[in-house]
């Protein structure tokens, strides 16, 4: 069975470089400790193993034939390809958008190499909405891109506020998707995950936040506004598919109950879990569970699922075997694996 996979993340030399030459967060900084060397994180007070350009196990920074044989070797047809963290929504407005154009036009490079292998999502300077919307229409419209990731809050700022809409407007325009991949919590909520190694990353905190960030925009009216925005979470949804009946019962009780509640929803057409799957898709990343799995596909429909193996931070080879062995049937394999991807990018 044909497996495009949907979030995988790259880095450009360009854009690592760059890095390297900031003296403000977000950067990378090398660090020795004990006699080994680390690479020191941009946005979270962790460490991590160096990972230089040129090490043969660097995927990462490889989008050509190195990570060609890493797909091949898991099976995985195709991938779409991400900037990872930081992405450039950091920096200030103008090294954002200057980046985002760099990074894009290095990743269309590659699309138009490879295009039976690779696809692409466009990195947006969200920080500068109008400049995002504008980067949108060129990464689509010129060079070919399949729609857009945001890592998460801007600095603190949710996509929910109106002075982001320009970024909805655009991808509804354009009929292509955007990505809200999770970030650690802002620093208004960071201090008390910071009690323990990892907690405020991917053991909960990049769910939690990301998980806030897609219901205050149900919330918002941005879906309304825009009926045919369409928006994927990782992590088969972050958990919110758990929550759409309690959601959807707890507040009627607060437009009941409460005549401040009652204003500040009146604006909604529709309860939160309609708006979910009418503007929701999920990808499978870091999260191929058979319960879970099964769960989702029974809450939103195996057609708002898609397959992704989180390349290069989970296993490639694990994901699809583990896409394989679950309880599903062919039909529905199908639509995760590979058909809801062809459908949603028009590849």
């Amino acid at each position: 069975m044909k497996i495009i996979a949907i979030e995988e993340h790259f880095h450009t030399k360009s854009y690592v470089k760059y890095l390297h030459t900031r003296t403000e967060a977000p950067r990378r900084e090398f660090v020795e400790e004990n006699g080994q060397k680390f690479l020191k994180d941009w946005w979270a007070p962790n460490k991590f193993r160096l990972m230089e350009l040129n090490r043969p196990d660097n995927y990462i920074a490889d989008i050509g034939q190195k990570r060609l044989q890493e797909m091949d070797a898991a099976g995985i047809d195709m991938q779409i390809l991400s900037l990872s963290f930081p992405g450039v929504e950091l920096f200030n407005d103008a090294d954002g958008a200057t980046m985002a154009r760099v990074v894009n036009d290095e990743l269309a490079e590659a699309v138009q190499t490879y295009p039976d292998r690779f696809a692409g999502f466009a990195a947006l300077p969200a920080q500068d909405p109008t400049a995002a919307a504008l980067e949108l229409e060129r990464a689509v419209s010129t060079l070919g891109l399949k729609g857009a990731m945001i890592n998460g809050h801007i600095n603190g700022a949710y996509l929910d506020e109106p002075r982001f809409w320009p970024i909805f407007e655009k991808a509804e325009a354009l009929n292509v998707p955007i990505y809200i991949h999770p970030k650690m919590p802002s620093a208004d909520m960071l201090k008390p995950y910071l009690a323990y190694p990892g907690l405020a990353s991917a053991i909960w905190g990049f769910a939690a936040d990301a998980g806030l960030h897609a219901v205050r925009l149900i919330l918002s009216g941005v879906f309304d506004k825009y009926p045919g925005l369409k928006i994927i979470l990782g992590h088969l949804g972050e958990a919110i598919p758990f929550w759409l009946a309690r959601m959807d019962n707890r507040l009627e009780e607060e437009k009941a109950s409460d005549p401040v509640s009652a204003k500040a929803y009146e604006h909604l057409k529709k309860t939160p879990s309609q708006y979910f799957k009418d503007h929701f898709y999920v990808s499978t990343s870091g999260m191929l569970w058979a319960p879970v799995m099964q769960y989702v596909c029974s809450v939103l429909g195996a057609d708002k699922v898609m397959f992704a193996a989180d390349f290069p931070y989970e296993s490639g080879p694990e994901a699809v075997a583990l896409m394989k062995s679950m309880p599903l049937s062919e039909a529905e394999k199908a639509l995760i694996c590979h058909q809801n991807a062809e459908s949603l990018f028009n590849l």
